[in-house]
């Protein structure tokens, strides 16, 4: 007896799923079927632009916004309380306990102090305003994170030629300091200052256009997000290290030792020479406009598969970005990926942090940018998407390493990798196009026996460029690749072993 033709075709659809070692039909995934994004209801009245976000021992949140509110929320009640008030941009804050908090605004770290137990601050209290202030409304101010020394560490935005600066300045003039898109005309624009726990305030690193994150990770690197504009070609991640140049000049007339000279007229390939270079390019447009704040995914695996890895937020776009690191030759690089787009996500994710039960919270501001306001919780929901875990160079390419194993088929296939590489342009002007834009075929693609690893060839590797990686139709059994884009920044080649 023949068989009914659509019983032929499902033996031989299931047969081929069995071959590939899948055992259920493959679907599309989304970010969605791992995530629930949760609004948080905020006070009547309260513009809600979040500067800052950080969870007392107690279990409460504290959150600042930018016209001077502190405020307390209880998850549990879903109440909110005012803190503090009168502040001026607080961007930072660092608990000390469920009473005293230090808030980095504008003009200075301040303590508050909550010394009789009503709820409210009734200490404010100044740490240090030893930097120089203008009045230009560019001079944000980042921070403190803590090292395990004690220190603490505040990042100082550079002014903007978009607005003038006040009659009446805190610190000295620097007419040098002066020139550029960005400017550094008062103590110490464009830096990273270290607050000694003895109270002293030193110069750390300069070299910063607008540093708005700021981290210290467990090994206590410091780690510091930068935005695109002038002398950046593009938003960019670096791994910060006391004394060093990170690339934008003007903050140089404030480093001991710099010639008196404009940093700016001196030629880009002399000031190249000076600066390091990022660990991660976040390629303009591609994936970010303006990264917010670094945070780890400490979490023991409550948020998903990825603990121990950074997550960087994004002003413009709504969406959140996942960094691979790789360490080649003693140096940082590696790569970044989108990891939460779009799916109910709002743009102006300016800080993020952990809550005890393990869910990411993010305050939004829009504050004269493409953002929102208002704060969000990210609530993972169990299961394992297909998702790039690692991305490591190696002398030949890449590897690859996944949160599933892939299917046989689908994951030797070499139209599934397709790279491109260029880099951007280290000069005065805003921004930079993408520069030497190549493509670069995948010559041989190896599967690791537990098919959780791919080794990819590639036909060329060239130092301080940009790898873009478009993934294809990736497998698991029954799953497809949730997030198909990544960038490497390539600045160091992998020697092969002598």
């Amino acid at each position: 007896m023949t068989k009914p033709l659509f019983l032929v075709v499902l033996f031989v659809s299931l047969s081929a799923m069995v071959s590939m070692g899948q055992t259920k039909p493959v679907v599309a995934d989304t970010i969605t079927d791992y995530y629930e994004v949760q609004t948080i209801p905020m006070p009547a009245g309260l513009t809600a632009e979040t500067g800052a976000m950080a969870f007392l021992p107690d279990g409460r949140l504290i959150a600042c916004f930018h016209r001077g509110e502190v405020m307390m929320y209880t998850p549990k009640t879903k109440t909110w309380k005012l803190f503090a008030e009168g502040l001026h941009d607080p961007l930072g804050i660092l608990v000390i306990s469920n009473r005293e908090l230090l808030i980095m605004q504008r003009p200075e770290l301040t303590r508050l102090k909550d010394t009789d137990g009503d709820g409210v601050a009734d200490v404010y209290e100044t740490v240090t305003d030893q930097f120089g202030l203008s009045g230009n409304y560019h001079e944000f101010a980042f921070g403190p994170v803590r090292d395990k020394q004690g220190n603490l560490y505040i990042g100082l935005n550079a002014a903007s030629s978009g607005a003038g600066i006040r009659d009446e300045l805190r610190g000295r003039y620097e007419p040098l300091g002066r020139q550029g898109k960005m400017y550094s005309c008062v103590p110490y624009r464009g830096w990273i200052m270290r607050l000694t726990p003895d109270g002293k305030l030193l110069p750390f690193a300069c070299g910063f256009r607008s540093p708005n994150g700021m981290f210290i990770d467990a090994k206590d690197r410091l780690f510091v997000t930068d935005n695109q504009g002038d002398w950046l070609g593009t938003s960019k991640l670096y791994h910060v290290e006391q004394g060093k140049f990170y690339g934008h000049p003007p903050s140089l007339v404030w480093k001991e030792g710099f010639p008196d000279v404009d940093p700016t007229t001196l030629p880009p390939a002399t000031l190249d020479s000076m600066r390091v270079r990022e660990m991660i390019a976040f390629p303009h447009q591609r994936l970010a406009h303006s990264p917010t704040q670094i945070v780890v995914d400490n979490t023991g695996g409550r948020f998903g598969p990825f603990a121990g890895q950074m997550l960087v937020g994004e002003m413009d776009f709504s969406r959140l970005l996942r960094i691979l690191p790789d360490e080649v030759n003693g140096q940082l690089q590696g790569a970044a990926i989108p990891f939460f787009d779009n799916a109910g996500l709002r743009k102006g994710n300016n800080r993020l942090v952990f809550a005890p039960d393990g869910s990411l919270w993010l305050g939004q501001t829009d504050h004269g940018w493409a953002g929102d306001r208002g704060i969000q919780r990210l609530v993972y929901k169990g299961g394992t998407l297909l998702d790039v875990m690692a991305m490591h160079l190696t002398p030949t390419g890449f590897e690859l390493t996944f949160t599933q194993p892939l299917d046989e088929a689908s994951a030797k296939a070499l139209t599934n990798y397709q790279f491109r590489r260029f880099y951007y342009k280290y000069h005065a002007s805003y921004g930079s196009p993408e520069t030497d834009s190549q493509p670069v075929p995948v010559t041989a693609v190896t599967l690791s026996p537990d098919r959780k690893s791919v080794s990819l060839t590639l036909n060329e590797l060239k130092p301080n460029h940009v790898y873009e990686l478009m993934l294809g139709d990736l497998r698991s059994a029954g799953k497809r690749i949730c997030n198909r884009m990544l960038y490497y920044t390539l600045n160091q080649l992998k020697q092969k072993p002598q």
